[in-house]
C-alpha cells in the first residue's frame, strides 16, 4: 500500500485532537458551596498568622467593597446598565433621558476604587448630551453633581454596613 499524505493526517489528526483535551488532568470538581462565594475562585489568601475571617471569606469573590459596590448599584438602577464588572468595579450606564420626550440625556460611569469602605472609594463621572439641530450633543455636567451622587453612594454603603452588623 502505497504512502499517501491525506491517509496519514487522518490517522494522526485523532492523536492530536485527544492530546489537546485541555483542563488540568484532574476530574475534580469545584464543589458548590465550600465555603467560599464562588467555587470557580481561588480562596483567598491566609494572612501570616494563619486565619481567616467572616469577612474575608464573605468578600473573596468580589474585588471591590461590597458595601460600595451595592450602593452604587441600587443608586444607579434606575438607569438602564450597559456593563458592570464587579472584579474591576466599574459600572457603565447607558444613556438615559428624565424626560422620554425631552433633549437632555445622561450616561454615567462608577468606579469603585477598592476594597475598604473610605469617602474616596467612590467616583462617578458623569455625561450630559442636549438634542439641537436634530442630533445629540456633548454638554457639560456641573461638577458639583457628580460630587453630591458620590456623597449619596456613600451614604446608603454606610447604611448597608450598618444593617449587617
Amino acid at each position: 500500500m502505497p504512502f499517501h499524505p491525506l491517509r496519514a493526517a487522518f490517522l494522526v489528526l485523532p492523536l492530536a485532537l485527544a492530546a489537546c483535551g485541555g483542563g488540568n488532568g484532574s476530574s475534580e470538581k469545584p464543589v458548590a458551596g465550600a465555603g467560599y462565594a464562588d467555587p470557580s475562585l481561588p480562596p483567598p489568601i491566609v494572612p501570616a498568622g494563619g486565619k481567616v475571617n467572616k469577612q474575608q471569606e464573605a468578600d473573596a469573590g468580589l474585588a471591590v467593597n461590597k458595601y460600595l459596590w451595592r450602593a452604587a448599584l441600587e443608586t444607579f438602577q434606575f438607569m438602564p446598565l450597559l456593563s458592570e464588572d464587579p472584579f474591576g468595579g466599574v459600572i457603565v450606564t447607558d444613556w438615559y433621558a428624565p424626560n422620554p420626550t425631552g433633549d437632555e440625556r445622561f450616561k454615567a460611569t462608577v468606579y469603585v476604587l477598592g476594597r475598604e469602605l473610605r469617602s474616596d472609594g467612590v467616583k462617578v463621572a458623569l455625561f450630559r448630551q442636549v438634542h439641537e439641530a436634530g442630533a445629540w450633543a456633548d454638554a457639560p455636567v456641573n461638577p458639583a453633581t457628580a460630587t453630591d451622587i458620590e456623597n449619596k453612594v456613600l451614604a446608603r454603603a454606610r447604611e448597608l454596613r450598618a444593617q449587617a452588623s
